[in-house]
């Protein structure tokens, strides 16, 4: 079993000795390097200890969590968030892609969490995903999405996706350039992400759709003729809803 070198940086000492006494009873294969209290005592730790994993809370007085990598060149390690924050920012964490926890941290997910980093062969994408990470949560709204693909993850601009459509257990998502991507996630997974954006419509149980992409509604058949030349559908029972969100749109509906 790999010994997993860590350092913990949070400015509360009791949420630190919790964590640290969790990962001793539960997770024998990490090694704790060093506990800090603030952003500028975990970067001198990180160059002296050298970990492969870094336990990070957000805010601190100073500099938070997501201004520790402007310290680094090259970024060597990786990082779970250790976090109380509010749903919204757990909406962040996922379209970012990025591994955090929630205070008081829960077992089990410290156990997955621990064996995710056991298991990744590198710290790819660590700065992508925290860059995403950090953009959500200033502009109160994310741009970019994290999709995980065969090769790792690829970050797309939301506004660039035309439609989603359910594929079993996976996700196919068209982008405005004609290229599709399939991607490990159910289509619950990004109807919950995209929750609150009124321009992204569950028009069924197979399609999410983005209303800026539309370029006919035909009433008869109850289809929607996008600009990429597809077409998708809308289930009866959320016909009178699609079409409410047209008027949201503000766009005139004919007889």
């Amino acid at each position: 079993m790999e010994l997993i070198r860590a350092v913990i940086i949070d400015d509360e000492a009791r949420a630190r000795s919790t964590l640290v006494a969790l990962i001793k009873e539960f997770c024998p294969n990490v090694e704790i390097v060093a506990e800090c209290a603030s952003v500028p005592e975990g970067v001198l730790a990180i160059n002296q200890k050298r970990p492969k994993l870094v336990f990070l809370d957000i805010e601190m007085p100073e500099y938070s969590g997501f201004e520790l990598l402007s310290f680094f060149r090259d970024i060597d390690f990786q990082i779970v968030f250790v976090t109380a924050y509010n749903e919204y920012a757990l909406k962040a964490f996922e379209v970012s892609a990025t591994d955090y926890l929630l205070k008081p941290v829960d077992i089990d997910k410290l156990k997955v969490a621990v064996d995710k980093v056991s298991k990744r062969a590198d710290n790819m994408d660590t700065q992508n995903r925290v860059d995403v990470l950090k953009d959500a949560f200033s502009a109160g709204q994310f741009n970019k999405i994290a999709l995980p693909v065969s090769e790792g993850l690829l970050f797309v601009e939301v506004p660039e996706i035309v439609f989603l459509e359910a594929e079993g257990a996976y996700t196919t998502v068209w982008l405005k350039n004609g290229s599709r991507i399939l991607v490990s996630k159910k289509l619950k997974f990004f109807e919950e992400i995209l929750d609150g954006r009124p321009n992204f419509f569950r028009s069924h149980r197979s399609f999410i759709v983005n209303i800026n992409y539309l370029k006919k509604y035909n009433k008869a058949d109850s289809s929607l003729e996008l600009d990429n030349g597809k077409t998708v559908y809308i289930s009866r029972e959320r016909k009178a809803d699609f079409e409410e969100q047209l008027r949201m749109h503000r766009v005139t509906l004919g007889q």
